[in-house]
């Protein structure tokens, strides 16, 4: 049976690819730093689902782990199938105000490791003859809020130019972006998630269920539920100084007091 292989699934987002991925069937390697919590959702998933569970503990903001995984998505005797790039944080800190270390991670984790594991990714996948690479954007790279926005919209444009190179062969890119939901992404940033409505948040089990679907249909964007592609399709046609009066400094300003 072919793999799955998720960063950043150690919780949140991450963690349920994985358990939806699992319940495909497919096998799964899960990428994270954390390797009690790994260890405890591969047994879970192990136990429930009765397939592979691989344990991979690697911090993307450094070299080192991300050879780490290189070297699995570079393994043909346990294919990966399918890449999830996942794994990311909230800056919780203004770009100026706050510390370039905590900018440098975020570019290094979101954006080079993300462009690293999709290169080497769709290298071997091409070898294989097919694939899926999995991107996770944000709705908020239709935004301007914070530096976090700029590289989600990084990836966003990133992964649509790598799906029209790979378009053909059997290799393909989708890239979701999701709105608020609800997982440790504001607790862990240290940021109020109560400047926004409650109706905004949406389950992680619903983006993840429209992502898959998403990505056998080799569809490039998806932006999961209703309620987001009708916000999404207004950020689209809404003129750029709209957008940053709108969801701009001020109100991500207020997203970072407690």
């Amino acid at each position: 049976m072919k793999w799955a292989l998720i960063t950043g699934a150690s919780s949140g987002l991450g963690e349920e690819f994985a358990w939806q991925f699992a319940a495909e069937p497919l096998n799964v390697v899960l990428v994270a730093r954390r390797e009690k919590k790994l260890e405890e959702i591969a047994r879970e998933i192990r136990t429930t689902l009765g397939v592979e569970a691989e344990v991979l503990t690697a911090d993307l903001a450094t070299k080192a782990g991300q050879y780490a995984v290189i070297r699995r998505l570079e393994d043909d005797s346990r294919p990966v199938a399918v890449l999830v790039n996942n794994a990311g944080f909230g800056l919780g800190q203004g770009f100026v105000s706050g510390e370039w270390k905590r900018e440098d991670e975020a570019l290094e984790v979101m954006g080079r490791a993300l462009a690293r594991l999709s290169h080497a990714g769709a290298r071997a996948m091409l070898r294989r003859g097919k694939g899926v690479i999995l991107n996770v954007s944000s709705a908020t790279a239709y935004t301007a809020m914070g530096s976090y926005a700029a590289v989600k919209t990084w990836v966003r444009f990133f992964s649509e130019s790598l799906s029209t190179e790979l378009k053909g062969t059997g290799v393909s890119v989708t890239t979701v972006a999701p709105g608020l939901m609800k997982t440790e992404f504001h607790e862990s940033a240290r940021m109020n998630a109560g400047v926004w409505p409650q109706i905004g948040f949406v389950e992680p089990a619903t983006v993840v269920s429209e992502a898959i679907e998403a990505a056998r249909r080799r569809q490039v964007l998806v932006t999961p539920t209703i309620r987001y592609k009708v916000l999404m399709a207004g950020a689209r046609l809404s003129p750029r100084w709209l957008m940053r009066v709108l969801f701009g400094s001020k109100l991500f300003t207020r997203a970072l007091r407690q």
